[in-house]
């Protein structure tokens, strides 16, 4: 929903954090106009790369969020995840996703026994994310622009939301995280979509514990950590309520996990500058 604008990132803080993660670069100018989800989802598909797939898989962890938490609502949490290695969004064909009786159509439970699903929804949302680079790239900007408009299109022609989901810079590229908020945050403004601030997320934490490794030693997918990180961003944001003090911790110790859970909940509110309502 569209929501009135006070001043992006507000608070010496949040501009503190910024500063000291990436000492060089500009906060992204602009404001995102989506804040939330008009309704609580029940279902994603998680559209993108090995960002996504890393450590088991984001949709994992957010299940497991969901179902620790006191969220109102269907549960548990249907998610499915779509990956390629490396991919941008237009190697993906979003619309075939949406195939009735494929993707979706059963799964296994906790006993590894296949069990076939009734769905007369595949998807409420489609979290969407381009290749690590591809949206502030100089060849590939357009692409993004392009594609991220033609699967919004996509997705809410199958009635579902698209959202897109704003990665992280590498670690040893910071200046990355500004011009990576910006072009995301513009691609929701252009499609109405919401953006979830995990890119942001990444630089609060580096900045406020950067001991704390959120990478692989490649310096770009993430660590356990980060995918935890990734995970409680995305939480917050779909559903517009705190990780805090949630017991789901993916393994990671209690400490680590409640500052995660708390850079998570801060980004996003800071993000949509105050804290954004739950979805219906």
């Amino acid at each position: 929903m569209n929501q009135s604008w006070r001043p992006w990132l507000r608070g010496w803080a949040v501009a503190a954090v910024l500063a000291i993660a990436a000492p060089q670069m500009a906060v992204a100018q602009t404001r995102p106009e989506i804040h939330a989800l008009a309704a609580r989802p029940a279902s994603a598909i998680f559209i993108g790369n090995s960002f996504f797939y890393y450590n088991n898989g984001i949709q994992g962890q957010i299940w497991g969020l969901v179902r620790d938490a006191s969220v109102p609502g269907p549960k548990p949490f249907r998610a499915t995840m779509v990956t390629i290695s490396g991919a941008g969004l237009e190697w993906h064909d979003v619309a075939s996703y949406f195939r009735p009786n494929a993707i979706g159509a059963y799964s296994f439970d906790a006993h590894n026994n296949v069990v076939f699903n009734n769905i007369a929804k595949l998807f409420d949302v489609a979290v969407m994310m381009d290749c690590s680079q591809c949206p502030i790239h100089p060849r590939l900007a357009g692409v993004f622009a392009e594609y991220a408009r033609k699967h919004a299109e996509t997705v809410r022609a199958h009635g579902a939301e698209p959202v897109f989901f704003m990665s992280w810079a590498y670690a040893d590229r910071p200046e990355m995280t500004a011009r990576l908020a910006e072009a995301y945050t513009a691609a929701g403004n252009a499609n109405h979509a919401l953006v979830i601030p995990a890119g942001l997320a990444f630089a609060r934490s580096v900045a406020e514990r950067p001991a704390l490794d959120l990478y692989a030693p490649d310096k770009r997918h993430p660590s356990p950590a980060g995918t935890y990180l990734a995970a409680a961003t995305t939480f917050a944001a779909l559903f517009g309520r705190s990780p805090e003090g949630n017991g789901y911790t993916a393994r990671l110790d209690g400490d680590t996990a409640a500052f995660l859970q708390r850079v998570a909940w801060r980004t996003v509110r800071d993000y949509f500058d105050g804290s954004p309502r739950a979805a219906n």
